[in-house]
């Protein structure tokens, strides 16, 4: 049977529902006898729209996170970070297709069943849930793999005579995103807003979700896409392009605009703000790993729930700063954050620091366990590990792999900066409205001064940039860039960024090369509000000099401490009693000598020269210089055989093929499947 036909439902969303019994398809004329059961089926359809692999393995080659696998680079979460996948490899996402279209039988099933039940407030409530849902469903399908199969129907009500019930064409994208806007336009209508709807959380959409999620799809649905004429699936018709009906486009950019409008000017939603010590965005995302939804509340609009045994997926465990053993246990990060990321922040940015780790947590002398003791240890540029999902500021796991921490899906900063996009475009550059959007965003993050941009060309630059900045590792940025037309340019601008900073020129010409961290104990305690270690970039020659020949024999430590507190002090630092520091190279691998040396020098014994980050990139050093004068092979190989993106190729990687690999994959499963072109 198809790979489409995916019937078991397991019943979750909120947390008092998530250890309900499963439901199938034969149940549902007793499910959808009573509200309260019908109410159960439809927090079941929630279940399958996180997948893992949309959350990790999609989640970087967009400019700012990048894979970090062990073993080679030639594993599948580095390839498809790089945009190097075909139909044959297990490189391609058979889960997300397999998951979706779950998504998609069993809220089929729901809209069908509640169609037929009394009309009441609730009913319709319900039904307009179960819309949103498989909105979003086809929303994940259609970016990344274009034109996908249409089905609106459960199965158990279409015609199994007709060979496309079992196996069903690829439909026109265009035309599956108008359905499903249509029904989205309805749905706001019956869902209630979050204060009305007695829900304590946004884990169920309400009308502010409902309505986030409508400006998103139309705007993808008004943008670029890779596109190819269905009718013949000639190669040759591959191109990026948005729909040819340009009247129906801009109506499109006006319906995202509206749908963001209604609300912002209901002025019940709102960015965290600073409090308790911590700027707005680190309290968000401190408190969303604690599951604090009341300081979360005014900002999450859409959040899936992630709580128990049966319902955490894996989301959260690879992007984070790794830890090695302690009271977190040992877990990797195999993600990291790209340095030009890093590094493109403004100073006064309070988002950098927390969306980039320049730490690890890692034990000091390999004792007897318990008697370990665990560092916050510095890392170097090719080692910046994601912040928001950090280990330790999480509630207590109920595994290393189950970590109870919710899905975000929508912000209110991804509202108010999509209001500003699509006021930018309908008036041919930017409104005071669209500029008072981006600087409400800008002003949370502490650079409310910047210049904003009075063109529209470079508005929308402004833009991309603060999609980065503000969303890094939420799992949007590499279909956004799709959608605006932009990831051929952004990709190539990274790699010869990349290329500058490995050479330290052009822009990145007095990057500093030596950094002196703190040395920091980590808390090992689940709630540790730590957000980063204190450091000094050194730039002057004689300071440089000064600490370049770290001492090996362990008698010299002590003179060499008394060093760094001098060059701590001449920063107009404080320098307390038993405060340590040691000087990095950011520019060499993590493992190098004289970064190995240097945290011998701060007490570093057994397994100093090891992190918990996969070791494709921490081993190797950034700069060309500390690579013998070539190019590190994470960042360019002399035979193009790696490097950042090495496979994208225009008109054809920025959509997924269908996997044709072995049975239970869709292009063996179902033979009235076309392949993307570019696969052929």
């Amino acid at each position: 049977m198809s790979s489409l036909v995916v019937l078991t439902l397991g019943m979750f969303s909120c947390e008092e529902y998530l250890d309900m019994p499963s439901y199938n398809s034969s149940d549902t004329e007793t499910v959808f006898s009573n509200l309260e059961t019908a109410d159960m089926f439809v927090q079941g359809c929630y279940r399958s729209l996180v997948p893992t692999e949309m959350y990790y393995q999609l989640g970087a080659g967009e400019t700012v996170m990048h894979s970090s696998e062990d073993g080679s680079t030639n594993n599948s979460k580095y390839n498809i970070c790089n945009y190097f996948y075909d139909s044959q490899t297990p490189y391609t996402l058979t889960g997300i297709y397999s998951e979706m279209y779950s998504v998609i039988e069993s809220t089929n099933i729901a809209i069908s069943r509640l169609s037929a039940m009394e009309v009441s407030n609730k009913r319709n409530q319900l039904l307009a849930e179960a819309k949103a849902i498989r909105a979003f469903g086809y929303y994940n399908l259609i970016r990344i793999y274009g034109d996908v199969p249409a089905v609106w129907k459960p199965l158990e009500e279409l015609d199994f005579n007709d060979e496309n019930t079992l196996y069903p064409k690829r439909s026109p994208r265009d035309g599956i995103y108008d359905r499903i806007i249509a029904d989205l336009q309805e749905a706001v209508v019956d869902i209630p807003w979050f204060s009305e709807s007695g829900f304590p959380t946004y884990e169920r959409i309400t009308k502010q979700g409902a309505y986030a999620l409508l400006s998103r799809i139309a705007l993808y649905a008004g943008g670029y896409s890779l596109r190819w004429n269905l009718e013949t699936n000639d190669p040759g018709s591959l191109m990026m392009a948005r729909r040819s009906d340009n009247t129906r486009v801009r109506e499109l950019y006006q319906i995202a605009n509206d749908a963001s409008e209604s609300i912002i000017s209901r002025n019940v939603n709102a960015l965290v703000q600073a409090q308790g010590g911590k700027s707005g965005f680190e309290y968000l995302w401190y408190n969303f790993c604690q599951r604090n939804f009341s300081a979360t509340n005014p900002e999450i609009l859409w959040e899936v729930a992630q709580y128990g045994q049966n319902t955490n997926t894996k989301f959260g465990v690879y992007a984070h700063p790794g830890s090695r053993g302690g009271t977190f246990g040992s877990r990797k990060a195999m993600q990291f954050m790209l340095p030009t990321y890093y590094l493109s922040f403004n100073e006064n940015d309070t988002r950098r620091d927390v969306s980039c780790t320049d730490y690890s947590i890692y034990f000091l002398d390999n004792g007897s366990g318990s008697t370990d003791t665990w560092v916050d240890v510095g890392t170097t540029y090719s080692c910046i590990m994601p912040g928001k999902f950090r280990i330790s500021w999480c509630v207590e796991p109920e595994s290393a792999s189950a970590r109870n921490l919710n899905v975000p899906l929508i912000r209110y900063s991804d509202v108010l900066l999509t209001y500003a996009e699509t006021q930018n475009y309908l008036n041919a550059g930017p409104t005071q409205a669209a500029k008072d959007a981006l600087k409400e965003v800008r002003e949370r993050a502490g650079i409310g001064t910047m210049a904003i941009p009075s063109s529209q060309q470079e508005f929308d630059d402004a833009i991309v940039q603060e999609r980065k900045w503000e969303f890094a590792g939420e799992f949007n940025l590499r279909t956004d860039l799709i959608r605006m037309n932009r990831l051929s340019s952004e990709l190539a601008a990274t790699k010869q960024a990349m290329k500058d900073l490995s050479d330290r020129k052009n822009d990145y010409a007095n990057v500093p090369v030596y950094r002196l961290y703190k040395y920091k104990e980590d808390a090992q305690m689940y709630g540790d509000d730590f957000l980063t270690v204190d450091y000094i970039d050194l730039t002057d020659a004689g300071e440089i000099a000064m600490i370049q020949n770290v001492p090996t024999n362990t008698s010299d430590y002590a003179a060499f401490q008394t060093t760094l507190s001098n060059i701590v002090t001449a920063h107009g630092k404080p320098v307390a009693s038993g405060d340590k520091w040691y000087p990095v190279n950011m520019f060499e691998a993590y493992t190098s000598t004289y970064n190995g040396n240097s945290r011998k020098a701060v007490g570093f014994k057994r397994g100093f020269n090891t992190l918990q980050i996969g070791a494709i990139i921490y081993t190797k050093p950034t700069g060309s210089a500390e690579n013998g004068g070539t190019y590190p092979n994470w960042i360019e190989a002399t035979d193009g055989s790696d490097g950042l993106y090495y496979g994208f190729e225009e008109n054809k990687t920025e959509l997924l093929p269908f996997a044709a690999k072995s049975a239970g994959h869709p292009m063996i499963d179902n033979p009235n499947l076309t392949q993307h072109p570019g696969y052929q």
